[in-house]
């Protein structure tokens, strides 16, 4: 018996029941969504460059504050700020923010290790304290401190720096 007892046995109605019509459009949907989140990480991952500009390209902080720019077509989709310290080989970084359109990418992953091979040797850690950046930075092995506690910033950083929010 292949199933044939749980069928309906009127022949006056020849459409499908309704849970299985709603369970086919809810398997569609999950497919187009998916479809979709790959496409996003396809992009995310072929189509964005990675700027370090120029003090010059605009007007500085003040602080020692470096920025690492995402770019797509031509617009800036992210940004990675940091401290980094070349007498210590140590690295602060301050915010990460990457637009709604990115997230669930891996894109800011990929930033992250773009920054630890744009500076090797350097010993990073970070003044994230959200919830989704903190859990971002454990994956990356990326240790947090507050912003106020000893050794969060470099002493040879200017004072008031590191002192970022991520608007992530």
């Amino acid at each position: 018996m292949s199933g044939e007892h749980a069928r309906p046995t009127s022949t006056l109605f020849h459409s499908a029941p309704e849970h299985e019509t709603a369970t086919a459009a809810h398997a569609a949907k999950r497919r187009h969504t998916l479809r979709r989140r790959l496409r996003r990480r396809i992009l995310a991952y072929s189509g964005i460059e990675f700027l370090a500009p120029d003090s010059s390209e605009g007007p500085g902080t003040g602080t020692g504050e470096e920025r690492l720019l995402l770019v797509h077509d031509g617009s800036v989709v992210g940004r990675v700020r940091y401290h980094l310290c070349a007498a210590c080989a140590e690295g602060v970084i301050t915010a990460i923010e990457i637009d709604a359109s990115f997230r669930s990418t891996g894109l800011d992953t990929r930033a992250l290790s773009h920054l630890r091979a744009r500076h090797p040797g350097v010993s990073w850690h970070s003044t994230l304290t959200r919830r989704t950046t903190r859990d971002l930075l454990r994956r990356m092995r990326i240790p947090t401190s507050a912003p106020g506690t000893p050794g969060a910033v470099c002493p040879h950083v200017p004072a008031g720096a590191g002192t970022g929010r991520a608007a992530r």
